[in-house]
């Protein structure tokens, strides 16, 4: 049986967007370490008119991070359907990789939202604060199950309190947490 197309967020306030978002849980993805906590993204406007992405992580007591650009993946749809680009390794950025960004859900407030990939291999439960009202929590789950997510794969994101501020601990200028991701640890 086919899976029925997803349900994706109309008329995205992208101003209301900016800003850092707490990642609550996610499916695995052989892009994050294993023992990666407190992670985040940030989002601010460039002057091109594009979005800056600022991914961070915490892992073995260090601070890794890449940068990225998103845009809008078609202009002319008020869907919230965006296009990430990286380039890696972070420590030689030479390699673009690019990556559908789809805003499944978003509450009235931009508090809280469910992030989602056409694939369906990719998920992400955020929040405005590094923690979320397990009621909530719920209810987004649901929402990724009814789109057709297998959520029993669905792991939380340790975040600790208060969260870290990006200066807080050594950076990992190597690169170490991202080869670490892409061999599975």
């Amino acid at each position: 049986m086919a899976k029925k197309e997803m349900e994706v967020m109309k008329g995205l306030d992208l101003k209301r967007y900016m800003g850092t978002w707490y990642e609550i849980a996610s499916l695995p993805s052989r892009f994050h370490p294993k023992d990666a906590i407190n992670s985040r993204a940030t989002y601010t406007f460039s002057p091109d008119g594009t979005l800056h992405a600022l991914n961070e992580t915490w892992s073995d007591g260090k601070r890794g991070s890449i940068e990225g650009t998103a845009y809008e993946a078609n202009t002319s749809s008020d869907e919230a359907k965006f296009r990430v680009k990286f380039y890696v390794p972070p420590f030689l950025p030479i390699f673009p990789v690019t990556a559908d960004y789809w805003v499944l859900s978003i509450d009235g407030e931009y508090q809280y939202a469910l992030i989602g990939h056409p694939t369906r291999r990719y998920l992400h439960i955020v929040s405005r604060q590094n923690q979320l009202d397990e009621e909530i929590y719920n209810q987004l789950v649901q929402k990724a199950k009814d789109e057709g997510y297998d959520v029993s794969k669905l792991q939380k994101t340790q975040q600790t309190f208060p969260p870290p501020e990006s200066d807080d601990a050594p950076k990992d200028n190597i690169g170490f947490w991202w080869i670490k991701a892409i061999l599975g640890k």
